[in-house]
């Protein structure tokens, strides 16, 4: 009996030091949730910028960059940048800025939405109604959009608000190389935006592009745009080789030096290598 109490004591003592101990011992701290906030930032270089299947570095390389914010919930905002020519865009300071927002949203398991607005800003650059004589129009053009992404499958309308890149009846004539009748605003383009891209494995990425533009009041305008392209990764850096053109029409997609020579076809079909990072 005696034997009995001392090991029950023993045992009561044992159970007190090993809980004296538990509440001795930090515990460790809890895992802070996951922020709902997601900002990144890309950086590249391209032989020649096309923008829908045309050059607007007169087939000339270009760097570019900006960054994106996300949210959680859905709602994205973001900045992009990238070097132009001053013989498609003149008077101004050879840059384009982009800038975006809009909601991305689920509408069934495998199929989501994104609607958004997007502005093209020049700065400082005018059209001219004569060479080396600007006017007060801009470049500037404000599109809405909608897109469906299923897979490896998007596509997206854009719809311009504003005059197509500054064209209407004041500038038609001048606008582009060859002049085009006055026919009033261009407000209400469109352009169709179809992509395909399959991971090949191996950090390797197929890519397919088609689109369209389709410039009210100006057909002559309106032309059909594609792209192939190859990607890989390599130690951070995405290279990529790319087949780009347009179907345009040369009498009006081109541009010439700031000395009214050397004429280039802007969308013409050319292979362009780039670099990029995002960080």
């Amino acid at each position: 009996m005696i034997q009995n109490k001392r090991l029950l004591s023993f045992a009561a003592s044992l159970l007190c030091a090993v809980s004296a101990a538990q509440a001795q011992t930090p515990t460790p701290p809890a895992a802070e949730p996951a922020s709902p906030n997601t900002l990144t930032g890309n950086v590249a270089a391209v032989s020649d910028y096309r923008f829908r299947g045309v050059s607007q570095t007169y087939r000339q390389p270009a760097i570019q960059g900006g960054f994106d914010y996300t949210h959680v919930g859905g709602f994205y905002l973001g900045n992009w940048n990238s070097s132009v020519s001053a013989n498609s865009y003149n008077n101004g300071a050879s840059l384009e800025v982009d800038l975006y927002g809009g909601y991305r949203f689920p509408l069934t398991k495998e199929l989501s939405g994104d609607i958004g607005v997007l502005h093209y800003l020049y700065p400082g650059a005018r059209l001219n109604s004569a060479p080396a004589t600007p006017t007060g129009n801009q470049y500037d053009n404000t599109e809405i959009y909608f897109g469906l992404t299923q897979g490896a499958f998007n596509a997206k309308l854009s719809y311009a608000v504003t005059d197509y890149f500054g064209l209407n009846s004041s500038t038609a004539g001048y606008a582009y190389f060859n002049a085009l009748p006055a026919r009033g605003n261009s407000r209400g383009t469109t352009y169709l935006d179809l992509n395909y891209n399959m991971d090949l494995g191996n950090q390797v990425t197929l890519g397919l592009h088609a689109g369209h533009t389709s410039v009210r009041r100006y057909s002559e305008l309106s032309y059909t745009d594609y792209k192939v392209f190859v990607g890989k990764e390599f130690a951070g850096v995405n290279l990529s080789l790319a087949l780009v053109g347009a179907n345009a029409d040369n009498r009006y997609y081109q541009a010439v030096d700031s000395g009214g020579l050397n004429p280039k076809k802007l969308a013409k079909t050319a292979l362009v290598v780039a670099a990029s990072k995002t960080f």
